[in-house]
């Protein structure tokens, strides 16, 4: 059972040593003394530096007054390897939030007394992303919010391509991350035969919203709905709104391609936000209830049912290739976890601290309000049996409380270093170790 879901965030506080004594600080004192005494320092002389100390001054307008590279610091953080929108993602791009730090990143998920799990360390992630397999991540771009998070979690024992700051720009680019050969890390790694610290990725990000190409889901809709009086005639079910997809053909191949350009064990999925009627307008209807969202709930169902004997039917065969090929270099066998979509808050920006229940926001912006319907009926797909290695992950509570959490420009993406994407990880990380057979280190 995932333990997050009777969950509370509880603000993380440390722990404050008690009080010295008067007694106690005197005799502090005098042992500093001694030892100034024994160092043959002149306590003349260590007076009169104090005495001539500088006045330093820090007015609270300057203290406040901050720079969006001091993030780093109050989130946590050592630095990310991704050069992708660095400050956006870390929410510090926006001066009229600047007010969140360093609160925003002070509270910490408590877990539900049925988890025993422990603690996400760097050292033991990046290990394990290398002797047990890789992460592919697919999704929209708050999976890409996931992967910065993953390249700042691991810095600066990783590197990341491609190199944003040359300049260029395509949601469509594959990012990755891959070993940096100057860790002192890699002295505790046993590296699989064919690893390849240059090639082999330890993560991999393919920004793919709605898990088919459009035209894919249009043959689809019309095979399974062949006189649907919406978009008659096999008309596209779909507006020209951008979108960002890649056959499930072709990322599967990317998942389960062998060493030394693949090692990947684990593929995250997510899917559900650019499931909408403005994007899906041929099941648009506005007589319905808010224009029809459920024809498209209805259709997704159907479509990721379509989607999840495809996937099951790659891995056992490509499970079975490498049998026959003698491949024994996989040290765990691969599994799909498809991770909760979220919606987002409407009134995310006037929060500054977590909620103790989420609720429908009153305008019902975007599919967000039916967030939950999608993920039931995934959940409902992976659940019918005939998918043993795909597993729904209803992980999302921890976010659904945390409207304080979002990127400075909008409510549905979330920033590094808040702790929801960081959740993600920890929890992902220990389900594919510890949850499922055959993964346990």
């Amino acid at each position: 059972m995932v333990g997050f879901l009777k969950a509370d965030a509880i603000p993380y506080r440390p722990l404050l040593s008690s009080p010295r004594s008067l007694s106690s600080k005197f005799f502090a004192f005098l042992a500093l003394v001694s030892l100034l005494y024994i160092a043959h320092v002149a306590l003349p002389s260590f007076s009169l530096s104090l005495a001539r100390r500088p006045r330093n001054t820090c007015p609270p307008r300057a203290w406040a007054a901050g720079q969006p590279e001091d993030a780093y610091e109050f989130l946590g953080l050592q630095g990310c390897a991704s050069s992708r929108e660095v400050y956006w993602h870390m929410g510090a791009d926006a001066e009229r939030l600047y007010d969140r730090f360093p609160g925003v990143a002070s509270w910490k998920w408590r877990p539900s007394s049925e988890c025993d799990i422990e603690e996400l360390e760097t050292a033991r992630l990046l290990k394990d992303l290398v002797e047990h397999g890789g992460w592919f991540l697919v999704g929209d771009s708050v999976t890409e919010n996931h992967f910065f998070s993953l390249s700042c979690i691991l810095y600066p024992h990783v590197r990341a391509t491609p190199d944003w700051t040359r300049g260029g720009f395509d949601r469509a680019w594959p990012q990755n991350l891959y070993l940096n050969p100057a860790s002192p890390l890699l002295q505790y790694i046993n590296f699989p035969p064919g690893f390849d610290i240059e090639t082999t990725p330890l993560v991999t990000f393919r920004r793919i919203d709605l898990l088919y190409e459009t035209a894919q889901l249009d043959q689809i809709y019309h095979r399974l709905h062949p006189h649907s009086k919406y978009a008659p005639n096999g008309e596209s079910i779909f507006s020209d709104e951008p979108n960002w997809n890649v056959a499930p053909e072709e990322y599967l191949k990317l998942f389960t391609q062998p060493l030394p350009h693949g090692n990947y064990a684990t593929m995250v999925v997510s899917t559900g936000g650019h499931w909408t009627t403005t994007m899906l307008a041929g099941l648009k209807d506005e007589s319905l209830f808010h224009d029809g969202i459920e024809n498209v709930v209805s259709f997704f169902k159907e479509a990721m049912d379509v989607w999840a004997d495809e996937v099951q039917i790659r891995l056992l065969d490509a499970a079975a290739t490498e049998r026959q090929h003698g491949d024994r270099r996989r040290r765990a066998p691969r599994q799909v976890v498809v991770r909760a979509y979220l919606p987002g808050h409407e009134d995310c920006h006037n929060h500054r601290a977590p909620i103790k229940e989420y609720e429908h926001g009153p305008n019902g912006w975007y599919n967000w309000n039916q967030i939950s319907d999608f993920n039931a009926a995934f959940e409902s797909v992976l659940s019918s049996g005939g998918y043993p290695d795909l597993h729904f992950l209803p992980i999302d509570r921890h976010a659904l409380l945390r409207p304080d959490a979002h990127a400075a420009s909008d409510c549905l993406h979330f920033m590094t270093g808040a702790g929801v994407l960081e959740g993600w990880t920890h929890y992902i990380w220990h389900y594919v170790t510890r949850e499922l057979p055959g993964r346990i280190r």
